[in-house]
């Protein structure tokens, strides 16, 4: 196992997923953790995160000094660099210009670390401090116009640190440089993959369940779906999926879902149509968080009134998945800020009448594919676009109403039809219509209108961690355009969304 220290990166999570790329098991952990519990599990290597802190500032997040003398390999990354040699007895200070961007990095020594890499590499740099002085503990093994110590080793222990970023794709051989780390350094033998994953979270779920009875919270979607299947491996009949209708599910969602489940894979599902309960909660509410809150407790409601009606279960399953979590909380504990609530995770109450089964929760979306692969899904389902939990009520800006969410629907449904029509699903992460808060005058007919607008949120990814709008064809745009302000009543007027996540997310609240 690795295990990464969070200092506060954002990017956490995408070192945990380049090393999960190399098939070795990560897991992320709040730097205060204590070590004890580090040195009770059976780390191979640590690796120290980035941070929005300064290293030499009185409250900045620190570690204990015993970690560098565990004899355990420890890799640093630009705050996790500087705190490591803050500890050893370095200098670290203010920049006089923060770095920001790509860099050409000269490789100095290529005996592990860099190993089969080219004297020279592009790398991406984001920090306001830098190493000034190394004393006579470190080696320099890569070095920047700018950052003299862009790339370190400590001479008397196992710590590496790196200024720049190899967790990103704006360092293109940044994956190589985690491979050295796991591979030459800590001498890992690799072992995790999919299928172990796959048997290993069956049986546990099995000796956990045992015989009693799991309620799957199935939307359709991937991670759902992936759970539902995974847990009827485990425990057969015991597997119930409720499947509701918020009324806040895309254009002929729910059928598609019902004939799908019950032809494709054989599933026990009760249907509970809940549209208007959820509409009646939602009325008059605009803010996203009331929205998501609202919407995840009157999940759980209706989910505990279905498992009464059909007997005793004392398991809920959920498709959360690792983003959710960190996108919802201080990830794990450490100085992450939070970006947003997610249903699954933040709107359950606090008396639960169910213990809940999370088999997803430590997986990214692409991890969770190859999961259904493994367990046999049909592509249909493995490559739906991410639907978020809350539905359209987080694509609807503003109020929630059946007018609007009609509106949303067939506007929806036209960038879903024009996009596969044109074969550009499989390049494509996320692709749907936006309905914004928002009416602008427009001419239709000779005469004057006054109109609502959709965006249109087209974007690419890999993990969903980090996203851009993809440029897709104009002509494909136009299209999408023309069909929605003529056959979606109430619209005259389509925006293009060409914001990446950062700074933005995926969807718009």
């Amino acid at each position: 196992m690795i295990i990464v220290l969070d200092f506060g990166a954002q990017y956490s999570q995408l070192i945990a997923r380049r090393v999960r790329e190399q098939k070795v098991y990560c897991e992320i952990l709040p730097c205060n953790t204590p070590i004890e519990n580090l040195k009770a599990k059976n780390l191979s290597g640590i690796i120290l995160s980035g941070g929005p802190a300064s290293v030499y500032q009185t409250n900045a997040p620190r570690i204990d000094k015993q970690l560098f003398h565990l004899g355990i390999p420890i890799l640093g990354i630009c705050y996790g660099l500087q705190l490591g040699v803050l500890e050893l007895g370095g200098k670290v200070v203010h920049a006089k210009q923060r770095e920001y961007g790509r860099a050409i990095c000269s490789i100095l020594d290529k005996k592990d670390f860099f190993f089969g890499l080219p004297d020279e590499m592009t790398v991406w740099m984001s920090h306001g401090d830098y190493v000034e002085d190394i004393n006579d503990k470190f080696d320099v093994l890569g070095r920047t116009s700018n950052t003299p110590f862009a790339a370190l080793r400590a001479k008397n222990i196992p710590f590496y640190g790196v200024q720049f970023h190899p967790e990103v794709v704006h360092t293109p051989l940044g994956s190589k440089i985690i491979h050295n780390f796991l591979y030459r350094i800590c001498k890992i033998q690799s072992n995790w993959e999919m299928k172990s994953y796959i048997s290993e979270t069956a049986e546990k779920i099995k000796n956990e369940v045992g015989n009693k009875k799991v309620i799957c919270a199935l939307s359709g979607g991937v991670d759902s779906s992936v759970v539902a299947v995974l847990i009827q491996k485990a425990i057969g009949n015991n597997l119930t999926c409720i499947f509701v209708d918020n009324g806040l599910l895309r254009k002929s969602e729910a059928e598609y879902v019902l004939k799908t489940f019950e032809d494709d894979l054989s599933l026990n599902i009760k249907f509970v149509d809940a549209s208007e309960r959820f509409l009646k909660k939602l009325k008059g509410v605009s803010d996203p968080e009331k929205k998501r809150k609202i919407i995840g407790r009157e999940f759980i409601k209706v989910f505990s009134e279905t498992a009464k009606e059909l007997g005793k279960f004392d398991y809920l399953a959920q498709g959360t998945l690792y983003p959710d979590v960190i996108e919802s909380t201080s990830a794990w504990g450490g100085p992450t800020a939070k970006i947003k609530s997610h249903h699954n995770v933040g709107g359950l109450p606090k008396r639960l009448k169910f213990k809940l089964i999370e088999p997803l929760r430590n997986l990214f979306k692409d991890e969770v594919r190859q999961i259904g692969k493994e367990l046999g899904l049909p592509d249909k389902i493995l490559q739906r676009q991410p639907f978020p939990g809350p539905g359209l009520g987080v694509r609807l800006v503003g109020p929630v109403t059946k007018e609007r969410l009609e509106i949303l629907r067939n506007a929806d449904a036209i960038v879903t039809e024009e996009i596969e029509k044109n074969d550009l699903r499989k390049t494509l992460w996320q692709y749907f219509a936006v309905l914004l808060p928002v009416s602008s005058v427009g001419v239709m007919g000779d005469e004057r209108s006054y109109e609502y607008t959709i965006a249109l949120r087209i974007v690419e990814s890999i993990d969903g961690m980090t996203a851009d709008w993809s440029r897709i064809p104009y002509d494909v745009i136009s299209q999408i355009s023309s069909r929605i302000t003529n056959e979606v009543k109430g619209v005259n007027r389509v925006l293009f969304d060409i914001t990446s996540k950062p700074p933005s997310t995926i969807e718009w609240e």
